[in-house]
């Protein structure tokens, strides 16, 4: 009998799940976005295999028929990545941007999926290329590569500028812009700047929108194959002073003066041409408008061909719409959007009524694409990294066509987000997720980390991080909450725009109030060992705990402002922040002088560990030394690190272990 108990508690052990480590989560492999051929029989999509060292890690591209009935196969074998892979038209062929042999910069290549063989190398532009797309007729490629303006050489390298703003996300604006190039469907044929000369490139206002990779024009071919539509800034040269707004812009393919497409007071982006070719949707967004700082994109329609004044489709709707993508028929629409904790997906008819949701009690969808009538989209949750799904539209069912990750996660100790509620102190419904540890065990005690997600126009929701990984976090034994305060997506628009005139107050508020009623609800939650902690916006909020309360036996601050001053002077963004404090800094208004976390300094006690990417200019790292500095003053237990490559995010493989390590150390020497 005595042996029999041993052989079992032998067993149980093997068969026990273990705890996340960065390891474990790391070196997981990455599924990236589905890009399915036309007909949907096929989806390409690129697959990292991480590594610590940059050397060892690769990117390939992978097949996998649409209907799942194979495995995946690999099409390319190298170290470099692939990028946005895009099918011609009869599906034959994927063109795709990458690294090779005697590149310096991306350039395309044409992978025939028939002829077999090696990739085609079809550009070799100095800058590189970007988002390669087919014309309709197939005969044409378009793409997008940065063009750095004729000037007169000098010796001196001065940044010299004229207008707002300098600096942007990690790097310093230079004079390059992103143009549309047309070529040829042939390796080797001479790409044809179709922007250069024109008054739009050199107006200073008119830019593309900046994103954090460079500038993107969303760039489309019209029905026909003859034209271009894009869009672009068209006053980013008043950044300092007002709401850029984006617009919507037609030019031929064979080059000339791009003219404008949308007019009216709000921003168009991201167009797309229904599959008719009868109707020309984009998204609509009103920030700016009644100074609103938030809003959601809606669906509009620019009248086609000769544009005007976009009508919006989506006006009752009160989801943001994340992407959308219709139906072969052109009736029909889906998009993804964040809805209480939740990626999810939606249906609507091509006119915007008759709203649909797709069943889903977890996880989250993004990236959705189409192909025949098959949606795809990766789908991921807090206890499975993401994978390929397929959502066959007749029927509604939902197909896994990826198992990248299930040998790596099986051994895992992954609990299930809990989703709870409670009304705040003003009447507010605030959302929770709360997140148990490994061998979690409800008759015991565990500290409590309150976990603020930034932005603040973001949500907590129910998918897996690299950045904040939340069970990796909860390993040593923690109870994780996880509240989705006022100024949060997914809960309507008015919910998110709230935090205008109140950005650290009642947020702050609202997660004392939080973790009061996660105490309330769990009773195996310490109330004596609490802690808060986040970043960027999260890291805003940890330091205004930090002048207003003393329940927190430490805080956590990763890219946070200390000086609401300080932060609109030095950040590459300032009108908007103006804007949600009630004026500009000199006005001295309301909130400047009491919703600053540095003027209350006299009230600092709680330690803190503070971090901070060197290359940071959304949070610049001003803000964490002033915060080092006061800490220090008052004597304040704290640790100060900073990430020379870093920019608002730790993406380095060394640097994330290591700040796991600290993150973890910081916590275990305050709540154990």
């Amino acid at each position: 009998m005595r042996l029999l108990v041993i052989t079992l508690l032998a067993l149980t052990t093997l068969w026990a799940k273990k705890p996340i480590t960065h390891e474990s989560m790391w070196l997981m492999p990455r599924v990236g976005a589905p890009s399915p051929s036309p007909d949907g029989k096929w989806v390409v999509f690129s697959v990292i295999q991480p590594a610590y060292d940059a050397k060892d890690q690769s990117s390939d591209l992978w097949l996998v028929p649409g209907d799942g009935g194979a495995a995946p196969r690999q099409l390319t074998h190298t170290k470099a990545s692939e990028a946005s892979p895009s099918w011609s038209p009869d599906g034959k062929r994927i063109a795709f941007t990458t690294t090779r042999e005697g590149d310096t910069d991306s350039q395309i290549y044409v992978l025939d999926l028939n002829g077999g063989g090696e990739a085609q190398r079809y550009t070799s532009l100095p800058g590189g290329v970007s988002d390669p797309r087919w014309s309709p007729d197939g005969k044409q490629l378009l793409f997008t590569s940065m063009v750095q303006p004729e000037s007169a050489a000098r010796k001196s390298n001065a940044r010299v500028y004229e207008s707002f703003p300098v600096r942007y996300w990690d790097h310093w604006i230079d004079q390059k812009h992103a143009h549309v190039f047309v070529m040829a469907d042939s390796a080797g044929a001479a790409p044809k700047d179709i922007l250069a000369g024109s008054k739009w490139a050199g107006t200073p206002g008119m830019a593309a929108p900046l994103a954090t990779s460079g500038e993107d024009l969303s760039a489309v071919w019209t029905p026909d194959s003859k034209s271009i539509v894009f869009q672009s800034d068209i006053n980013r040269n008043e950044a300092a002073f007002a709401t850029v707004k984006t617009k919507i812009f037609l030019v031929s393919a064979g080059g000339g003066e791009p003219q404008p497409l949308s007019t009216g007071a709000y921003s168009y982006g991201s167009p797309k041409f229904r599959p008719d070719g009868k109707a020309l949707y984009v998204t609509e967004s009103r920030e700016g408008v009644n100074n609103a700082t938030y809003s959601i994109n809606r669906l509009a329609t620019i009248p086609w061909p000769q544009g005007g004044v976009p009508q919006t489709i989506t006006e009752s709707i009160d989801h943001s719409v994340d992407g959308f993508v219709f139906t072969p028929d052109s009736k029909a629409i889906y998009f993804a959007s964040d809805a209480a904790g939740l990626g999810k997906l939606f249906r609507i008819s091509a006119d915007g009524g008759n709203l649909s949701e797709h069943p889903q009690r977890t996880g989250s969808f993004s990236n959705i694409s189409i192909g025949g009538n098959t949606v795809f989209a990766n789908f991921d949750s807090a206890t499975h990294p993401a994978e390929i799904h397929a959502l066959d539209g007749a029927r509604g069912t939902l197909k896994v066509l990826t198992r990248f990750t299930d040998a790596a996660i099986a051994d895992l100790d992954l609990s299930a987000p809990k989703h709870f509620y409670f009304t705040s102190k003003k009447g507010r419904i605030i959302h929770n997720l709360l997140i148990t540890p490994p061998n979690f065990d409800e008759s015991k005690k565990y500290p409590l980390l309150v976990l603020i997600h930034g932005g603040p126009h973001g949500m907590w929701k129910d998918q897996f991080f690299l950045r904040w990984n939340y069970h990796l976090i909860a390993s040593p034994g923690y109870v994780l909450l996880l509240t989705n305060y006022t100024g949060s997506t997914g809960f309507g628009e008015k919910f998110a725009q709230n935090i205008k005139g109140d950005p650290l107050a009642t947020p702050g508020d609202e997660l004392n109030e939080a973790a009061d009623e996660a105490l309330r609800l769990f009773r195996y939650i310490d109330p004596a060992r609490q802690a808060a902690g986040g970043a960027s916006y999260g890291g805003h909020l940890a330091n205004w705990l930090q002048a207003t309360t003393t329940r927190y036996k430490c805080l956590v601050s990763h890219a946070g402002l200390i000086n609401l001053e300080s932060q609109w002077g030095t950040s590459d963004v300032i009108y908007s922040r103006e804007l949600n404090n009630g004026g500009p800094v000199w006005q001295q208004g309301e909130v400047w002088r009491k919703q600053n976390p540095i003027r209350l300094a006299a009230n600092f006690k709680t330690p803190t560990l503070v971090t901070v990417g060197e290359r940071d200019f959304r949070v610049p790292m001003n803000n964490s030394l002033e915060y080092w500095s006061v800490l220090q003053r008052q004597r304040i237990p704290s640790k100060l690190i900073v990430f020379p490559d870093a920019n608002h995010w730790i993406l380095k493989a060394e640097d994330s272990r290591f700040f796991y390590q600290e993150l973890l150390n910081w916590l275990g020497r305050w709540l154990n």
